[in-house]
């Protein structure tokens, strides 16, 4: 059950990896909300260009190329809808792709935001003032895409919108107790509340409300009173800088993942209750709510795991979500069996991980269905493979997977500068990293693996 496609570009070197890749499902413009299907990707090789290309049959081939940034791409992020995917290369996000009004909107580091519009078969850029001296690290699209949301290392969160009067974006900043860089966005089903992780290991709940463009919004679980700026919640020291942040599909629920290998839910309406789980796992990286109860988070250990909140002090790991690869052995040779052991402290000749994503996975996404009751889905990693997931849940407590790989193409090499993966720890290879407040060294020495975690030292 495995689709494989392969974009034809030429094999990028170390500064020219795959950083950035957008995802979405192509409409006729006479229709739109019609899906046709995954027909089109936008790609950023760890540049200031985006690339888009279109699906024919089996093979890819480039139909546009944004050009407009003179920074690099930071990364990307996926909307709420079914109808858009997006994946993302970074730990910080920066391409959006808006489904129904087929707007595409880029940061980066040059601390610019644009917003591409199709007209005649042509994407051209609308400069956002946004008013930040840091780089841009996130954006992401409101649910009825009238504006959008952006983070950055200016520790503020700059929420845009379009005015009609001079046809221009503008810009409102929301800096209450930001204190770090804004790493993860998500927006609640309201269009107005906004959730936030930052690297000074808070998250927080926002109001983004704009009179300008928008009715007053009604009262919420998260409060009532709700001026643009109105800090909701604010959780502080969430173990480790806040990877990603998603809202249920009720908007009563908000999860998160830290780096301390953590996943938090706080609960609304159960009084802003806070239920935590601390893993045995390695750093999660992503989080998504695929139904009311169920959660699913990746990371680290290159696999999807399958998590359930349903109330206060209920929140469990339930399973893992992957195929094992079937892999056949080959004989070895008792030279070869004996430099196994004493180099990676195994016997066996093969580097492969036994999940299907080879390095960590750095982002999950709705590709079907409502966030209510999420079909399909899918997780991007390092090792640039994205594979689409089926999920079912039936009434007695049973979870299927089923995987479909695309292979990409586009670079399997890890990101420079980014925190050690499992892939790398595994392999034997020596690698040391440091990451966020808590500084975690992997050591690989003959067949000694060690983990220091300086947290509490």
């Amino acid at each position: 059950h495995l689709q494989n496609s392969h974009i034809p570009t030429a094999s990028p070197g170390p500064a020219q990896t795959c950083r950035s890749i957008a995802l979405g499902l192509s409409r006729s413009p006479a229709t739109p909300g019609t899906k046709i299907g995954l027909v089109q990707i936008a790609v950023s090789p760890n540049n200031n260009v985006v690339n888009i290309y279109e699906k024919k049959g089996k093979d890819w081939h480039k139909i546009h190329e944004l050009t407009e940034h003179s920074g690099r791409i930071t990364g990307t992020v996926s909307t709420p809808e079914e109808d858009c995917i997006s994946l993302e290369n970074l730990l910080s996000t920066g391409v959006d792709w808006a489904p129904v009004s087929n707007r595409i909107v880029t940061c980066a580091s040059d601390r610019n935001a644009y917003v591409w519009t199709l007209k005649d078969g042509v994407w051209k850029p609308t400069l956002v003032l946004v008013r930040i001296n840091r780089a841009a690290t996130c954006v992401k699209w409101s649910p009825l895409e009238n504006k959008f949301a952006l983070g950055s290392g200016a520790r503020l969160i700059s929420v845009c919108y379009f005015e009609k009067e001079n046809d221009w974006w503008l810009s409102k900043h929301i800096k209450k107790s930001i204190r770090s860089t804004v790493l993860s966005l998500d927006w609640h089903p309201n269009n107005i509340l906004l959730a936030a992780g930052s690297a000074d290991l808070h998250c927080r709940i926002f109001s983004t409300y704009i009179k300008e463009i928008e009715d007053k919004p009604g009262p919420t679980a998260w409060g009532t009173k709700m001026p643009f700026g109105e800090l909701l919640l604010e959780h502080k020291d969430c173990g480790g800088w806040v990877h990603s942040v998603s809202f249920s599909p009720s908007g009563d629920q908000l999860a998160w993942v830290a780096h301390n290998s953590s996943l938090t839910v706080v609960d609304a309406a159960q009084g802003k209750e806070v239920t935590q789980l601390t893993t045995d796992l390695l750093p999660l990286l992503s989080v998504l709510y695929v139904n009311s109860t169920d959660i699913v988070a990746a990371g680290h250990d290159c696999c999807p795991y399958l998590f359930t909140y349903t109330g206060p002090h209920t929140l469990e790991c339930v399973k893992k979500l992957d195929i094992p690869k079937q892999t056949s052995k080959g004989s070895l040779s008792a030279m070869q069996h004996f430099r196994n052991l004493d180099k990676k402290a195994t016997e066996e000749d093969n580097n492969e991980l036994e999940t299907l994503h080879q390095n960590s996975i750095m982002q999950l996404c709705v590709v079907s269905g409502e966030k209510a009751k999420v079909e399909k889905y899918s997780s991007v990693g390092l090792d640039g493979a994205m594979v689409i997931w089926n999920f079912k849940r039936s009434s007695s407590r049973a979870w299927s997977s089923l995987a479909f790989f695309f292979g990409l193409n586009l670079q399997r090499l890890p990101m420079l500068g980014l925190p050690c993966s499992a892939h790398t720890a595994r392999s034997g290879k020596l690698h040391t990293s440091q990451l966020c407040a808590n500084h975690i060294y992997w050591c690989h020495v003959s067949r000694i693996a060690m983990t220091f975690d300086y947290s509490h030292a």
